[in-house]
């Protein structure tokens, strides 16, 4: 019987192999990771797998849309098994932790420009910036309340 995860690879089109069922694991267990990040846990499980081959099956998982690649401001890239329905990202400014954020409003693209220069529009991807609790009981820092 194959699990959720074989399914998953298999009807992405891709060779299901144990690195790739491995990472999909530990990226159920650990959202808006990075490579090294995965890559350490990946070895903790006693899983023989080199940091290029995390990078390759986050390549070949991302392209076939399975794992959603997001790119904070002055972070490594994060993966994330959530995928396809647009949600947000709020990062804490002091130690990076990220979390998910629903849409803001209405359905995906969520926001709308101005302007769209002639684009036809897919996706909004909103990255907001704070403390998160644990920090913020670190940084005695004024907050700024944000009102309709």
């Amino acid at each position: 019987m194959r699990s959720s995860a074989e399914h998953e690879i298999h009807r992405a089109g891709l060779r299901v192999t144990a690195g790739r069922l491995a990472l999909l694991e530990v990226l159920d267990r650990f959202p808006h990771s990075d490579a090294a990040t995965l890559h350490r846990h990946l070895v903790e499980t006693d899983a023989s797998i080199s940091i290029q081959s995390v990078h390759n099956v986050l390549s070949d998982l991302t392209a076939a849309g399975l794992l959603r690649r997001i790119e904070p401001a002055n972070s490594a890239a994060l993966f994330e098994r959530r995928v396809g329905d647009n949600h947000h990202h709020i990062v804490c400014t002091s130690c990076g932790a990220v979390a998910d954020v629903e849409c803001v409003v209405g359905h995906a693209p969520c926001i709308a420009p101005s302007d769209t220069a002639g684009f036809t529009l897919a996706t909004a991807e909103v990255t907001f910036w704070g403390l998160c609790a644990p920090c913020q009981k670190l940084h005695v820092v004024p907050t700024k309340e944000i009102h309709d």
